[in-house]
């Protein structure tokens, strides 16, 4: 039996859905039922040439769904893909990049197609998160299809060849995308999907930003990264100075019990407080280098030179939120760094196992949000050179 060839099978999570926070549902169903990799995310904020262009080959032969539908769908494109026709205000979309064998079919599985002498019945993301009424005089009076996927692998590579050439001019970082009223000031701030959450399929990742969306915060970035060793050193690089503080009375403690177990006799406060200026650093740099390693799955002290630079074995999904007192939400519903003093409905109290494996990081200032993204480059476009990778193309 051959073997099924890996593909790229990518899902464009509709305004509409974005909007209604309902971003987290989605991505659950699909991790959990394609088990794909997901090798890249990106927002959008389509403009008129691109969706045009989409629209236009929204149609296909070789779509299963009703031609009545590909033909809805393509309307729908033209009308709630483009920017508003008055304010030309434009609507953000979520895409997300799937690599596997035979993704493509895998995807289009998970999402479902409509049909237009069957209702749904709640199996598939459009049963749950989409729409197609029809009243009685067969006319179609409410479609919704939450989320848009390729048919088949062909036109999945013409699609996403499309939409990464647009991905810089019409993609990224979407400042000024979300309309605010004059007298609110809106902050960003980093979210941190951490890499425990992508060990095996799950609906973890769907579950944080699913928990997340009750802050009523707007996402304005995602991006699927592998953050090197000298990256994470210098994104926890305050950590390092407050593990130093903080471990130096502990190290004195348990170095004296070591030692008088050890030896059999007492030490005196002084000895145990020249033993924890000696050993707190050590211990806290031990504990540092566990801390990268977690992030990177490479050892810091295994690194260096250009090897320090290069993209860790790990993955993280970094996510920016939008809006009003955004840092202090997300850290709302985010809970302290211990699990275990989180209290309940927080995601490190539901999803966190202790105070490294945690789910999730959150800036704990707008400012060092800043500082945050500047280190992970998070304007930074993977997309398109991993769409160009895979089909061997200059776009």
């Amino acid at each position: 039996m051959t073997a099924a060839k890996e593909e790229l099978a990518y899902v464009l999570i509709n305004p509409y859905t974005v909007y209604k926070s309902r971003t987290g549902g989605v991505i659950s169903r699909l991790f959990t039922r394609t088990a794909l990799e997901l090798v890249a995310a990106r927002m959008f904020a389509p403009g008129r040439e691109l969706v045009q262009r989409y629209a236009e080959i929204a149609v296909s032969p070789k779509d299963p769904q009703d031609r009545k539908i590909q033909e809805l769908i393509r309307q729908y494109i033209l009308d709630n893909y483009s920017p508003d026709p008055k304010s030309g205000q434009r609507k953000r979309v979520m895409m997300l990049l799937f690599r596997g064998e035979d993704a493509v079919r895998k995807v289009r599985q998970v999402i479902g197609s409509f049909r237009a002498d069957k209702g749904t019945a709640g199996e598939t993301i459009r049963d749950t998160y989409g729409d197609y009424i029809v009243g009685a005089d067969g006319q179609v009076k409410y479609f919704e299809p939450a989320v848009l996927a390729a048919p088949n692998p062909e036109e999945a590579e013409i699609k996403l060849k499309l939409w990464a050439r647009y991905s810089e001019t019409d993609g990224g970082f979407l400042e000024k995308v979300v309309p605010y009223p004059k007298d609110v000031k809106a902050e960003q701030t980093l979210v941190l999907l951490k890499p425990d959450n992508f060990r095996f399929p799950s609906a973890r990742p769907g579950n944080i930003v699913d928990m997340l969306s009750r802050t009523g915060l707007y996402i304005i970035t995602i991006k699927v990264h592998h953050m090197s060793v000298g990256q994470a050193e210098e994104f926890y690089g305050p950590v390092r100075a407050v593990l130093r503080e903080k471990l130096t009375d502990i190290s004195g403690q348990r170095s004296r019990l070591a030692l008088e177990k050890e030896f059999g006799f007492g030490l005196n406060p002084q000895t145990e407080k020249a033993l924890g200026e000696l050993m707190g650093p050590l211990f806290a740099d031990q504990q540092f280098s566990q801390i990268v390693e977690f992030m990177t799955g490479r050892r810091p002290e295994d690194c260096s030179g250009p090897a320090k630079a290069q993209p860790g074995l790990e993955k993280i999904v970094a996510v920016v939120y939008e809006g009003p007192d955004a840092v202090a939400k997300i850290r709302g519903v985010l809970g302290p760094t211990d699990p275990r003093k989180a209290p309940p409905g927080t995601i490190r109290r539901e999803l966190g196992q202790d105070i490294m494996v945690n789910a999730a990081h959150a800036s704990d200032s707008a400012e060092n949000a800043q500082r945050e993204m500047k280190i992970i480059n998070i304007r930074g476009n993977n997309l398109k050179p991993l769409v160009e990778e895979f089909y061997n193309c200059k776009l």
